[in-house]
């Protein structure tokens, strides 16, 4: 076994863990004040790759700088898709029919994309993304780096925000039983309408990164909702700090795997361990039995 790759396998699992689970709290986030399982986050996280994409190629804006434009852009289209389609969602059958809704979406601004960017591969470029530099003795790029950095600097805001805020205490009340936030005079609707903007904002920082790190297509997002689902489903369906530990976790271990037995079982590994997880504990690794928050 080469010690190097090993080690490299590590490094990335970490550097790119950081940021599946990002998004993925983003997606927790959601479905933990709504009981909404956004099937669509994987499309918007594309979103943020092409905003970034045009942003970058047609007005030769830097791609964290761009960040002040998509991220934004991403949270009002986030309220305007909750406001549209997902308040009317209510009744025993909210999570079976989010699922639809969702689904509905993400076609739509898949063909949206495919219209107008058609159904070629680009990838982002920047100085920072062709380069690399020499990192516990094995080379990684700048933008793996500078990725991990923003996602601990975003992670970090969502948790001062949610445990150092009025507007924080009024989420986690919300996550915590809704009915019992609303009796407390705690604007749910309005905590809902929020969090979901919240929770497709991080998709343009995630898409920016996953945009420069990788071919993509409109398509490609079938890959990262699966992918997110199983971070969110291992981490404990509405547990963001487990998010963060199944993101890192999955992609690191993906990639040794990746070392030790190659490509293909690589893949497979990220399912085969939410089988046997989920087969020992149900609730994921940080659930909580009848608890839809950790």
């Amino acid at each position: 076994m080469n010690g190097t790759a090993v080690l490299y396998s590590i490094i990335d699992g970490v550097l790119t863990g950081s940021v599946y689970a990002l998004m993925a709290t983003g997606l927790t986030l959601i479905f933990g004040v709504m009981n909404i399982i956004n099937v669509a986050q994987g499309i918007f996280v594309i979103l943020g790759a092409y905003l970034s994409y045009a942003l970058s190629v047609h007005l030769g804006i830097d791609l964290f700088v761009g960040l002040a434009i998509t991220i934004p852009t991403l949270f009002v289209v986030g309220i305007v898709v909750e406001r549209l389609f997902l308040t009317r969602i209510k009744g025993p059958e909210r999570v079976v029919m989010s699922i639809l809704v969702t689904y509905a979406v993400s076609l739509v601004i898949e063909g949206i994309l495919n219209l107008v960017f058609s159904t070629n591969y680009v990838e982002l470029h920047a100085w920072y993304v062709d380069r690399s530099v020499r990192f516990f003795g094995v080379y990684v790029g700048y933008i793996y780096l500078l990725g991990f950095a923003m996602a601990v600097v975003m992670l970090g805001a969502l948790y001062v925000m949610l445990y150092r805020t009025r507007f924080g205490t009024s989420v986690r009340a919300s996550l915590a039983d809704q009915t019992s936030a609303a009796l407390v005079g705690i604007n749910v609707k309005r905590v809902s309408t929020i969090c979901f903007g919240l929770g497709i904002a991080v998709t343009a920082a995630g898409g920016m990164i996953y945009g420069a790190t990788n071919s993509f297509n409109a398509s490609s997002s079938y890959d990262l909702i699966s992918r997110l689902l199983v971070i969110i489903v291992l981490g404990g369906m509405g547990s963001l700090g487990g998010a963060l530990v199944a993101g890192i976790m999955m992609v690191t271990i993906e990639d040794l795997v990746g070392v030790v037995w190659g490509p293909v079982w690589s893949n497979l590994s990220f399912f085969l361990i939410l089988v046997v997880v989920l087969s020992l504990r149900p609730q994921g690794l940080f659930g909580k039995q009848s608890v839809r928050v950790a």
